[in-house]
């Protein structure tokens, strides 16, 4: 049966909202929104569509299901999430939930420099947001070069008695011991905001006076002090190759489409500093045109992150779609943002950069493509199997003489590593140190689910271990009834060195051992490390928190209260471990003679 459209549509309102279509299955084709939906879902039944892909979309409607909402923002907002929720296979789609870092300046007498990610609030400064964390500690490190602001936890601060490393290499100022005058500190602090919000020269400017007023009084040392600070300002100025004198803020997107590939490169410049890009490849793009796919991230990103005050676009999107984008933007962030072409000679160099680091990404992402379909082939083929390998699983045991035993499953898929479906397993129930024994209940817990045909099954299962391991798994995956999936162990070679792996096979096959040259060798210790790493990273993290906690729980007298207090008072464990009995009577709620009975407990 047909949608019959005129009849939905003479059922429409003209209120904002979000529309949804629908396919014969069921399943949701396009999420889109609108400032009037009577207007915009009409727009799809007109004779002459944008583009063929958006008419074979339309040819494929079952129903239209639709949500109004209180306004255009609000609609923008359902939409993001609907689109990020349920994958339209017509929606260009954004992979980009990752939030942004920023720089945090805290309040008080000595304020912290520091990285943070998440949402700012008013307790505290927030300069960015930066493209990437190695562009905010890049910042952070000459911020300490030049203003030498502290970095350290307020727990650690307050529990000082000598200055740190950093005070030595003249990266600190050494506020946690007094070194520098609450006024001298706040002094840096405000030079340090002043550079972060573009203004330089403001900076070289006060700091000027500060040098001339510290000779003119025979202060030599600390007029030599800001001589060194504004050497360093220069040279962060002639460093920055693309910069603005203007200190202004704003946001360069640009989609470039080459080698069948689209790319949209997000580049960010704050208080007129380049601070580098973010290359983001789409999902559902193959048809879209570079100006579709920005006018689609302009509203996916900034419906979740902050909008500076101008954004420069190339190519900019259709006179429609970039204008609903503005006025959405403007609605969000109660101001207008204008989204325009660069036609200032900084605008420019900013955008050709752009384009340049997106075609540089997409060359990165085409040869790192062709080199993993070379290494799966290459893989297939050494092992004899009669299909493609697509989806490859693999599996290692990290625990330390049995303690924390913690079993990881890391996946590769396509051509990349797929960190979204890593799982870890905290191992129970087992003698201490028995690795089959985990080994096989790893394998279970894993494929579980598979066995009653729920989940993805791999075309391969790698297991980071000899035939002791592999006997374990094959013997799991027996249980299940999954021995059709094949499988492949690892063992590690003399002195455990790469290149010398030998591959264990489960049905009593003859071991193979590859050149150390052979692709298909580079592609399996690629997934065995990281299986490795992500195993080890588990575990460290559970021994940590054993070990944190069992020598306080040992002590009578702490309870779980006490010990968040000691904890949260000293940083940590190894803070509780350095504190003497009068600084830990000085926690709330530890007595004298508790800190006493504490402190002997330790030592």
């Amino acid at each position: 049966m047909s949608f019959d459209a005129k009849a939905f549509l003479a059922t429409l309102t003209e209120l904002p909202g979000v529309y949804r279509m629908l396919g014969a299955d069921g399943a949701v084709l396009y999420v889109g929104k609108a400032k009037n939906l009577k207007k915009r879902v009409s727009s799809y039944f007109r004779e002459n569509l944008s583009s063929p892909r958006i008419a074979h979309m339309v040819s494929q409607i079952a129903a239209i299901e639709t949500t109004v909402t209180r306004s255009e923002a609000e609609a923008l907002l359902l939409e993001n999430n609907l689109i990020k929720s349920l994958s339209p296979r017509y929606n260009i789609l954004f992979r980009d939930d990752k939030s942004y870092p920023y720089i945090v300046v805290t309040r008080g007498p000595y304020p912290r420099l520091g990285f943070f990610r998440g949402n700012p609030d008013r307790k505290a400064d927030y300069f960015g947001p930066f493209p990437s964390s190695w562009a905010v500690r890049d910042s952070i490190h000459l911020l300490q070069k030049m203003f030498r602001l502290r970095t350290c936890e307020d727990t650690v601060f307050a529990n000082r008695s000598r200055p740190c490393l950093l005070y030595q290499i003249k990266r600190c100022s050494g506020p946690c011991v007094g070194l520098v005058s609450p006024e001298a500190y706040a002094a840096d602090v405000q030079f340090a905001s002043l550079f972060l919000l573009g203004k330089q020269q403001e900076v070289i400017r006060r700091l000027t006076e500060s040098m001339d007023e510290a000779a003119q009084r025979l202060a030599f040392e600390h007029a030599a002090l800001y001589r060194d600070q504004i050497q360093s300002l220069r040279q962060v100025q002639e460093k920055q190759y693309v910069s603005s004198n203007k200190g202004e803020d704003a946001d360069v997107i640009v989609a470039v489409r080459e080698a069948g590939q689209l790319c949209v490169n997000l580049a960010m410049v704050r208080g007129g500093r380049h601070l580098g890009d973010r290359p983001l490849f789409p999902v559902n793009a193959a048809e879209s045109t570079p100006a579709e796919a920005v006018a689609a991230f302009l509203l996916q990103h900034y419906g979740a992150h902050p909008a500076p005050a101008r954004i420069l676009a190339s190519p900019l999107p259709a006179e429609e779609e970039g204008g609903e984008a503005a006025a959405m933007l403007a609605e969000l962030v109660g101001r207008p943002v204008p989204i325009q072409e660069a036609r200032a000679v900084s605008h420019r160099m900013w955008v050709e950069m752009a384009v340049q680091n997106a075609r540089l990404a997409i060359a990165a992402r085409s040869q790192a493509t062709a080199l993993q379909e070379k290494r799966l082939a290459a893989l297939q083929e050494a092992l004899g199997l009669p299909d493609p390998l697509q989806r490859i699983e693999c599996f290692d045991i990290s625990h330390t003489q049995g303690e924390a035993t913690v079993a990881s499953c890391v996946v590769y898929h396509g051509n990349g590593m797929r960190k979204s479906e890593y799982r870890r397993y905290n191992i129970r129930d087992i003698q201490p140190g028995d690795d089959y024994a985990a080994m096989r209940q790893a394998v279970t817990r894993r494929y579980d689910s598979l066995a009653e045909g729920e989940g993805a099954a791999p075309d391969l299962i790698l297991i980071d271990g000899g035939k002791g391991q592999v006997s374990s798994a094959w013997a799991a995956l027996a249980d299940l009834g999954l021995t059709s999936i094949p499988m492949l162990g690892v063992a590690k070679g003399e002195e455990r060195k790469p290149g010398l792996e030998t591959l264990i096979f489960p049905e009593g096959r003859e071991p193979l051992q590859l050149p150390p040259e052979h692709p298909a060798l580079h592609l399996i210790q690629e997934i065995r490390d990281e299986a490795h790493r992500f195993a080890i990273t588990g575990h460290r993290a559970q021994r940590g928190k054993a070990r944190k906690t069992s020598k306080l729980e040992s002590i009578s007298g702490v309870g779980g209260a006490r010990r968040k207090a000691l904890v949260a008072q000293f940083g940590g464990l190894s803070g509780v471990l350095e504190a003497s009995i009068d600084q830990l009577a000085a926690v709330p709620g530890i007595s004298r003679a508790l800190a006493e009975k504490i402190y002997a407990a330790l030592h």
